[in-house]
């Protein structure tokens, strides 16, 4: 029975796996204690062996590893500066004259005026702990649907502050991972988010001459998946009721999204449309209850970008006697400073002041939401079930791309093949 324990049945969690495991502990030191001296030794050899086994097999060495990306966020006023340094320093999110000198310039500048946005809201960024809680919520239930693929371990990649995605593939494969799944956390796909994510990955393995342990697949985008837009359409409805019967009807739902430059979406980005279509599976689940408009926030600069902007909107709408208004981040999954600072103090506090508005709220961030745990598991079940590297979507290039390393990166992703 002890070499038995990993022929577990199909459909049994590693739950169910490791309280036998318990069990078989349980019954091996009875019986050492009522074994004569001369043959507890060996018992003691096969427990420690069997341990050593149990551990090291199945919670040592996650067979699927799960990067979820992100850009992160610093969790202290001093980390502040290489945050932006590193933010202002990336070809793929942004490109600058004179980037190398720029970005150290434009980093530095604005470190003070940014520590000062985090000192007002506690003192760093949440996002770690969020991604950190929604990630062990969605493996624990992997283990349990996906007894095929466990143990499963989530692990963070951020782009702009530790851990960085190069130190998290280290990790995975240090771990001894055989199937990487990367998981933006992004779910409209926009190559300044999600695909520098991919292109951190595929940089990450172009620099070493030794070619992945892992096999690598990607979930590249998912802007209406069903549990993620029923886990937006109950933070709305949620929100909706705390304002007054009788101004509910008449409230102005604004799903508000970071914006981009027009730069980028003239290149093909896809990130506008499928922003969009978040937003109208959203007000098809809620039955188009009231009015609403996408709008787009934390411009940045000169350029032109995508507009309305939240602020202006805000400011446009109370010109016209609508004062009811109900802001959705509907392209973040979780808090951090472009909803706890931006939307929260910026427009609804001190706009929302200025403009005399009646009444402003904000929709909760997704966060801790037990259904949005189920949405991540359920992508990452079926996409390992389909056993496709990538979506069809990513590999097809913006058609005015102007970055050779998109397509390297999307070759790399499509040749991970089973």
């Amino acid at each position: 029975d002890l070499m038995n324990i990993h022929s577990e049945p199909a459909g049994k969690s590693f739950a169910h796996t490791l309280h036998r495991q318990q069990l078989i502990l349980c019954f091996c030191g009875k019986h050492l204690l009522l074994m004569p001296w001369s043959g507890r030794a060996d018992l003691v050899v096969i427990c420690t062996l069997f341990l050593t086994v149990a551990v090291n097999y199945e919670y040592g060495k996650p067979k699927t590893g799960i990067l979820m990306l992100n850009m992160g966020g610093p969790e202290k006023l001093e980390d502040v500066h290489d945050f932006l340094l590193r933010l202002f320093m990336d070809t793929d999110l942004m490109q600058l004259p004179v980037q190398n000198k720029l970005g150290p310039f434009i980093a530095k500048r604005r470190t003070p005026k940014i520590q000062e946005q985090y000192s007002k809201i506690g003192g760093g960024s949440p996002i770690k702990a969020w991604t950190t809680m929604q990630g062990e919520g969605m493996v624990k239930l992997l283990d349990e649907i996906c007894p095929e693929t466990a143990p499963h371990k989530f692990y963070i990649g951020f782009r702009y502050v530790h851990p960085l995605t190069e130190e998290a593939i280290e990790q995975m494969e240090k771990d001894g991972v055989e199937r990487a799944v990367a998981f933006t956390q992004y779910p409209q796909y926009s190559c300044s988010t999600t695909g520098s994510s991919l292109n951190a990955i595929y940089r990450y393995y172009s620099s070493r001459s030794d070619r992945p342990k892992m096999r690598w697949s990607v979930i590249d985008r998912w802007p209406t998946h069903p549990l993620l837009v029923e886990c937006f359409a109950e933070h709305v409805g949620n929100e909706l009721e705390k304002f007054p019967a009788e101004k509910r009807d008449d409230v102005v739902i604004l799903f508000s999204a970071h914006s981009l430059p027009l730069s980028v979406v003239n290149r093909g980005d896809p990130y506008p449309q499928e922003v969009g279509a978040t937003v109208q599976r959203v007000m098809d689940r809620l039955g188009h209850c009231n009015p609403y408009r996408l709008v787009w926030q934390s411009k940045v600069g000169p350029m032109a970008w995508l507009g309305p902007q939240t602020d202006e909107v805000i400011k446009g709408l109370c010109q016209r006697g609508k004062k009811n208004l109900l802001l959705v981040p509907i392209a973040f999954t979780s808090d951090h400073i472009e909803t706890l600072h931006e939307l929260d103090i910026e427009y609804s506090q001190i706009l929302g002041e200025e403009c005399g508005v009646e009444n402003i709220r904000r929709a909760e961030s997704l966060n801790g939401n037990p259904l949005f745990f189920r949405a991540l598991a359920d992508l990452v079940q079926s996409h390992l079930k389909s056993n496709e590297p990538c979506s069809r979507q990513l590999t097809l290039r913006c058609p005015l791309c102007v970055n050779p390393t998109c397509a390297q990166t999307k070759a790399f992703f499509a040749s991970q093949k089973p």
